[in-house]
């Protein structure tokens, strides 16, 4: 079992998207995702989430909110994955390079337009509902095959 977390930062609507095209091997790739990562060892959610989005973008950020998690059973084929979910629209900084893959700001009205994981079309625009969501989102071979969600 695998924890992570998701975080979409907001800003003059846009989002800041990460476009994973930099590694060979890198399941992501070709996709665009939010920012967010693995839990180290002791991490709340929202340390997790914080400490992510300052090593992938630059930015600190003020107040995550949180909208949902997000349960990928053998998402990788290996692992289950529980990903918490965040937005974010308070932060500050500098934007860095980042390994993974070039990072764009993303009109808001554009985001579904972006080569996504199948699912993300389904639970982006949840980030703009009052409340919290459980989901859970089935792949088998990088295609999703079911899905069901929960809304509180």
């Amino acid at each position: 079992m695998k924890l992570g977390t998701l975080c979409y930062l907001q800003k003059d609507g846009h989002t800041l998207m990460i476009h994973r095209n930099k590694r060979e091997g890198d399941f992501h790739l070709g996709k665009y995702n939010g920012l967010g990562g693995k839990f180290i060892e002791g991490e709340t959610p929202e340390e997790c989430v914080i400490r992510e989005i300052k090593e992938e973008s630059g930015f600190d950020i003020v107040e995550p909110r949180l909208h949902g998690v997000i349960t990928f059973p053998l998402f990788d084929g290996v692992d289950d994955w529980y990903v918490f979910i965040y937005s974010c629209a308070d932060f500050s900084g500098n934007q860095i390079e980042t390994e993974e893959g070039i990072l764009e700001w993303v009109k808001d009205e554009e985001l579904l337009n972006l080569p996504l994981w199948e699912g993300d079309y389904i639970f982006l625009p949840w980030l703009k509902k009052d409340g919290f969501f459980s989901a859970k989102f089935i792949y088998e071979n990088k295609k999703l095959i079911d899905w069901k969600v929960i809304f509180y």
